[in-house]
Protein backbone atom coordinates (compact mmCIF):
# COMPACT_ATOMS: atom_id res chain seq x y z
CA UNK A 1 0.00 0.00 0.00
CA UNK A 2 1.40 3.45 -0.99
CA UNK A 3 0.32 6.90 0.21
CA UNK A 4 0.48 10.16 -1.88
CA UNK A 5 -1.01 13.55 -0.42
CA UNK A 6 -3.22 11.75 1.70
CA UNK A 7 -4.82 8.81 -0.65
CA UNK A 8 -3.67 5.41 -0.40
CA UNK A 9 -3.83 3.21 -3.93
CA UNK A 10 -3.56 -1.16 -3.06
CA UNK A 11 -1.52 -2.47 -6.01
CA UNK A 12 -2.98 -5.54 -7.83
CA UNK A 13 -1.69 -7.61 -10.47
CA UNK A 14 -1.24 -10.94 -11.53
CA UNK A 15 0.14 -13.06 -14.57
CA UNK A 16 0.14 -16.76 -15.33
CA UNK A 17 2.48 -18.47 -18.47
CA UNK A 18 0.00 -21.47 -19.00
CA UNK A 19 -3.52 -23.04 -17.35
CA UNK A 20 -6.85 -24.50 -18.17
CA UNK A 21 -7.79 -28.36 -18.28
CA UNK A 22 -8.13 -30.88 -20.62
CA UNK A 23 -11.03 -33.48 -20.72
CA UNK A 24 -10.00 -35.85 -24.29
CA UNK A 25 -8.18 -37.85 -24.35
CA UNK A 26 -7.76 -38.08 -20.51
CA UNK A 27 -9.46 -35.73 -18.08
CA UNK A 28 -6.48 -33.44 -16.74
CA UNK A 29 -5.83 -30.24 -14.80
CA UNK A 30 -3.46 -27.57 -16.23
CA UNK A 31 -2.32 -25.85 -13.02
CA UNK A 32 -1.02 -22.20 -13.51
CA UNK A 33 2.33 -22.40 -14.71
CA UNK A 34 4.51 -19.14 -13.54
CA UNK A 35 2.15 -17.59 -11.78
CA UNK A 36 3.41 -14.62 -10.49
CA UNK A 37 1.09 -12.10 -8.11
CA UNK A 38 1.71 -8.73 -6.55
CA UNK A 39 1.56 -7.88 -3.08
CA UNK A 40 -0.96 -4.70 -2.09
CA UNK A 41 2.20 -2.86 -1.53
CA UNK A 42 3.61 -3.27 -4.76
CA UNK A 43 7.18 -4.18 -5.29
CA UNK A 44 8.44 -6.95 -7.76
CA UNK A 45 7.73 -10.33 -8.55
CA UNK A 46 9.52 -12.89 -11.20
CA UNK A 47 8.38 -16.21 -11.94
CA UNK A 48 10.38 -18.38 -14.68
CA UNK A 49 9.85 -21.93 -15.86
CA UNK A 50 12.01 -23.57 -18.52
CA UNK A 51 11.37 -27.14 -21.31
CA UNK A 52 8.02 -27.39 -19.87
CA UNK A 53 5.59 -29.88 -21.41
CA UNK A 54 2.21 -31.47 -20.61
CA UNK A 55 2.26 -35.02 -23.04
CA UNK A 56 2.55 -34.03 -26.61
CA UNK A 57 -0.28 -31.37 -26.49
CA UNK A 58 1.85 -27.90 -25.40
CA UNK A 59 5.23 -27.10 -25.22
CA UNK A 60 7.64 -24.43 -24.91
CA UNK A 61 11.38 -23.89 -24.31
CA UNK A 62 11.40 -21.14 -21.73
CA UNK A 63 8.61 -19.03 -20.39
CA UNK A 64 8.81 -16.38 -17.34
CA UNK A 65 6.08 -13.55 -15.89
CA UNK A 66 6.93 -11.04 -13.80
CA UNK A 67 4.67 -8.18 -12.22
CA UNK A 68 5.42 -4.93 -10.49
CA UNK A 69 4.19 -1.99 -8.92
CA UNK A 70 6.07 0.89 -7.46
CA UNK A 71 5.02 5.16 -6.92
CA UNK A 72 5.49 6.55 -10.41
CA UNK A 73 8.83 8.82 -10.85
CA UNK A 74 7.24 11.18 -13.30
CA UNK A 75 6.31 14.20 -11.95
CA UNK A 76 2.63 14.78 -11.34
CA UNK A 77 2.06 10.76 -11.85
CA UNK A 78 0.30 8.41 -9.00
CA UNK A 79 1.14 4.80 -9.05
CA UNK A 80 2.79 2.56 -12.16
CA UNK A 81 1.91 -1.13 -12.60
CA UNK A 82 3.33 -3.27 -14.82
CA UNK A 83 2.25 -7.15 -16.42
CA UNK A 84 4.24 -9.16 -18.30
CA UNK A 85 4.21 -12.82 -19.68
CA UNK A 86 6.72 -13.79 -22.35
CA UNK A 87 6.80 -17.31 -23.88
CA UNK A 88 9.49 -18.80 -26.40
CA UNK A 89 9.80 -21.56 -28.25
CA UNK A 90 5.71 -22.36 -28.47
CA UNK A 91 4.28 -25.53 -29.77
CA UNK A 92 0.94 -26.62 -29.55
CA UNK A 93 0.19 -30.44 -31.21
CA UNK A 94 2.33 -29.34 -33.73
CA UNK A 95 -0.42 -26.92 -35.64
CA UNK A 96 0.18 -23.42 -33.58
CA UNK A 97 4.01 -22.26 -32.91
CA UNK A 98 5.26 -19.34 -32.16
CA UNK A 99 9.20 -18.13 -31.90
CA UNK A 100 7.98 -15.81 -28.73
CA UNK A 101 4.85 -14.25 -27.66
CA UNK A 102 4.83 -11.25 -25.15
CA UNK A 103 1.68 -10.00 -23.47
CA UNK A 104 2.27 -6.57 -21.47
CA UNK A 105 0.08 -4.47 -19.55
CA UNK A 106 1.50 -1.12 -17.82
CA UNK A 107 -1.62 0.73 -16.05
CA UNK A 108 -0.42 4.60 -14.38
CA UNK A 109 -3.00 5.61 -11.75
CA UNK A 110 -3.72 9.23 -11.47
CA UNK A 111 -2.64 11.24 -7.66
CA UNK A 112 -5.73 12.61 -8.67
CA UNK A 113 -8.74 10.36 -9.69
CA UNK A 114 -9.15 6.96 -10.49
CA UNK A 115 -9.39 6.16 -13.97
CA UNK A 116 -5.44 5.30 -14.97
CA UNK A 117 -4.05 5.33 -18.46
CA UNK A 118 -3.11 1.99 -20.27
CA UNK A 119 -0.92 0.79 -22.45
CA UNK A 120 0.41 -2.37 -23.96
CA UNK A 121 3.80 -1.45 -25.01
CA UNK A 122 6.24 -4.28 -26.14
CA UNK A 123 3.31 -6.43 -26.61
CA UNK A 124 3.73 -8.76 -29.46
CA UNK A 125 3.96 -12.34 -31.54
CA UNK A 126 6.82 -13.09 -33.36
CA UNK A 127 6.72 -15.82 -36.07
CA UNK A 128 3.42 -17.16 -35.26
CA UNK A 129 2.10 -19.89 -37.42
CA UNK A 130 -0.75 -22.42 -37.66
CA UNK A 131 0.38 -25.56 -39.81
CA UNK A 132 3.68 -24.31 -40.76
CA UNK A 133 2.10 -20.79 -42.59
CA UNK A 134 2.59 -17.50 -41.08
CA UNK A 135 0.24 -15.45 -39.79
CA UNK A 136 -0.22 -11.94 -40.62
CA UNK A 137 -1.44 -9.62 -37.93
CA UNK A 138 -3.37 -6.37 -37.74
CA UNK A 139 -2.10 -5.27 -33.94
CA UNK A 140 -3.32 -2.17 -32.65
CA UNK A 141 -1.15 -1.13 -29.12
CA UNK A 142 -2.82 1.73 -29.07
CA UNK A 143 -6.53 0.36 -28.82
CA UNK A 144 -7.44 2.79 -25.84
CA UNK A 145 -5.83 5.14 -26.61
CA UNK A 146 -5.20 8.33 -24.10
CA UNK A 147 -6.59 8.52 -20.80
CA UNK A 148 -10.64 9.63 -21.07
CA UNK A 149 -10.97 12.96 -19.85
CA UNK A 150 -12.51 14.46 -16.71
CA UNK A 151 -11.85 10.86 -15.32
CA UNK A 152 -14.47 9.18 -17.16
CA UNK A 153 -14.68 5.16 -17.89
CA UNK A 154 -12.93 4.02 -21.22
CA UNK A 155 -16.70 2.66 -22.22
CA UNK A 156 -17.95 6.76 -22.80
CA UNK A 157 -14.87 7.51 -24.38
CA UNK A 158 -15.37 8.18 -28.29
CA UNK A 159 -12.66 6.85 -30.14
CA UNK A 160 -11.96 3.68 -27.67
CA UNK A 161 -16.00 3.37 -28.45
CA UNK A 162 -15.37 4.16 -32.25
CA UNK A 163 -12.16 1.72 -32.59
CA UNK A 164 -14.35 -1.51 -30.91
CA UNK A 165 -17.28 -0.84 -32.65
CA UNK A 166 -15.33 -1.28 -35.76
CA UNK A 167 -13.91 -4.60 -34.61
CA UNK A 168 -17.11 -5.87 -33.40
CA UNK A 169 -18.51 -4.57 -37.73
CA UNK A 170 -16.04 -6.22 -39.36
CA UNK A 171 -16.22 -9.10 -37.23
CA UNK A 172 -19.76 -9.42 -38.43
CA UNK A 173 -19.32 -8.81 -42.04
CA UNK A 174 -17.89 -12.34 -42.44
CA UNK A 175 -20.67 -14.68 -43.96
CA UNK A 176 -21.71 -17.94 -42.37
CA UNK A 177 -20.33 -16.32 -38.34
CA UNK A 178 -20.19 -19.11 -36.28
CA UNK A 179 -23.09 -18.51 -33.33
CA UNK A 180 -20.36 -18.72 -30.51
CA UNK A 181 -18.76 -15.62 -31.87
CA UNK A 182 -21.64 -14.10 -33.34
CA UNK A 183 -23.34 -14.21 -29.62
CA UNK A 184 -19.56 -13.18 -27.58
CA UNK A 185 -19.51 -10.09 -30.35
CA UNK A 186 -23.08 -9.22 -30.71
CA UNK A 187 -23.09 -5.61 -28.23
CA UNK A 188 -21.51 -2.55 -29.18
CA UNK A 189 -20.00 -0.73 -26.43
CA UNK A 190 -22.02 2.02 -27.79
CA UNK A 191 -24.77 0.90 -26.09
CA UNK A 192 -23.62 -0.63 -22.70
CA UNK A 193 -25.16 0.74 -19.60
CA UNK A 194 -23.93 -0.59 -16.09
CA UNK A 195 -25.73 -3.18 -14.52
CA UNK A 196 -27.46 -3.64 -10.99
CA UNK A 197 -23.92 -4.73 -10.02
CA UNK A 198 -22.98 -1.10 -11.00
CA UNK A 199 -20.45 -2.86 -13.29
CA UNK A 200 -19.47 -2.15 -17.03
CA UNK A 201 -17.44 -5.31 -19.24
CA UNK A 202 -16.02 -5.27 -22.68
CA UNK A 203 -14.40 -7.93 -24.58
CA UNK A 204 -12.32 -6.63 -27.62
CA UNK A 205 -8.67 -7.69 -29.08
CA UNK A 206 -5.39 -6.28 -29.57
CA UNK A 207 -5.77 -7.77 -33.22
CA UNK A 208 -7.92 -6.16 -35.35
CA UNK A 209 -7.56 -8.90 -38.26
CA UNK A 210 -5.35 -12.19 -38.83
CA UNK A 211 -4.44 -13.15 -42.36
CA UNK A 212 -2.88 -16.09 -44.16
CA UNK A 213 -2.72 -19.22 -46.26
CA UNK A 214 -2.82 -21.27 -43.16
CA UNK A 215 -5.52 -23.38 -42.80
CA UNK A 216 -9.35 -22.70 -41.61
CA UNK A 217 -11.11 -19.37 -41.09
CA UNK A 218 -10.60 -16.25 -39.89
CA UNK A 219 -13.29 -14.25 -38.25
CA UNK A 220 -11.10 -10.67 -37.05
CA UNK A 221 -8.84 -11.89 -33.91
CA UNK A 222 -11.20 -15.44 -33.97
CA UNK A 223 -9.58 -18.38 -36.01
CA UNK A 224 -10.98 -21.59 -36.81
CA UNK A 225 -8.81 -24.39 -37.52
CA UNK A 226 -10.37 -27.74 -38.33
CA UNK A 227 -9.31 -30.86 -36.58
CA UNK A 228 -7.72 -28.39 -34.33
CA UNK A 229 -10.34 -25.81 -32.61
CA UNK A 230 -11.04 -22.16 -31.85
CA UNK A 231 -8.20 -19.61 -31.52
CA UNK A 232 -8.71 -16.39 -29.97
CA UNK A 233 -5.36 -13.80 -30.12
CA UNK A 234 -4.41 -11.15 -27.80
CA UNK A 235 -7.89 -11.23 -26.42
CA UNK A 236 -8.81 -8.49 -24.10
CA UNK A 237 -11.51 -7.67 -21.12
CA UNK A 238 -12.34 -4.39 -19.87
CA UNK A 239 -14.46 -3.91 -16.57
CA UNK A 240 -14.87 -0.93 -14.82
CA UNK A 241 -16.80 -1.30 -11.50
CA UNK A 242 -17.71 0.87 -8.40
CA UNK A 243 -18.88 4.09 -10.11
CA UNK A 244 -19.21 7.54 -8.54
CA UNK A 245 -22.84 8.67 -8.03
CA UNK A 246 -21.67 12.30 -8.34
CA UNK A 247 -19.30 12.18 -11.16
CA UNK A 248 -19.94 8.98 -12.48
CA UNK A 249 -15.82 7.63 -12.59
CA UNK A 250 -15.61 4.01 -11.68
CA UNK A 251 -13.36 3.78 -8.83
CA UNK A 252 -12.05 0.12 -9.88
CA UNK A 253 -10.84 -0.41 -13.72
CA UNK A 254 -9.73 -3.69 -14.58
CA UNK A 255 -7.86 -5.14 -17.99
CA UNK A 256 -7.01 -8.74 -18.54
CA UNK A 257 -4.92 -9.73 -21.42
CA UNK A 258 -4.83 -13.39 -23.05
CA UNK A 259 -2.60 -13.80 -25.64
CA UNK A 260 -3.66 -16.86 -27.00
CA UNK A 261 -6.69 -18.49 -25.65
CA UNK A 262 -6.73 -21.65 -27.04
CA UNK A 263 -10.32 -24.07 -27.00
CA UNK A 264 -9.40 -27.05 -28.35
CA UNK A 265 -11.79 -29.44 -29.94
CA UNK A 266 -10.61 -32.53 -31.40
CA UNK A 267 -9.19 -35.79 -30.17
CA UNK A 268 -7.40 -33.23 -28.06
CA UNK A 269 -10.12 -31.34 -26.13
CA UNK A 270 -9.64 -28.70 -23.59
CA UNK A 271 -8.94 -25.28 -22.75
CA UNK A 272 -5.57 -23.61 -22.93
CA UNK A 273 -5.15 -19.69 -21.97
CA UNK A 274 -1.21 -18.59 -22.79
CA UNK A 275 -0.21 -15.33 -21.58
CA UNK A 276 -2.57 -14.36 -18.97
CA UNK A 277 -2.15 -11.22 -17.16
CA UNK A 278 -4.63 -8.86 -15.11
CA UNK A 279 -4.26 -5.96 -13.47
CA UNK A 280 -6.68 -3.45 -11.31
CA UNK A 281 -4.96 -1.50 -8.48
CA UNK A 282 -7.22 1.02 -6.76
CA UNK A 283 -6.95 4.34 -4.60
CA UNK A 284 -8.96 5.12 -1.77
CA UNK A 285 -9.91 7.93 -1.13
Amino acid sequence: MSEVNGRKHVYHAEATVLKGHLRLPVAQEIKPQAFAQLPERGGYITQRLADYRLESVISFRSAYSQVSGNRSTKQGQGWSTLTTCVIEGLNVLDVVTADRVVGQTITEHPVEGYVPSISFLGTRFENLRIGGHPVKLDLDLDLFGSKPAGDAPYTKDAGFVSRVSSQYERIHQHKDLPDEIHERYNRLPASFEKSGSNQEKVECSLVNNAEGTYPGRTFGHVIKVPDFGTITLARLTLEHEDFKEETGAPKRTTVHLTMLDFKLGCVIDGIAPVGTGSTNGGTQP
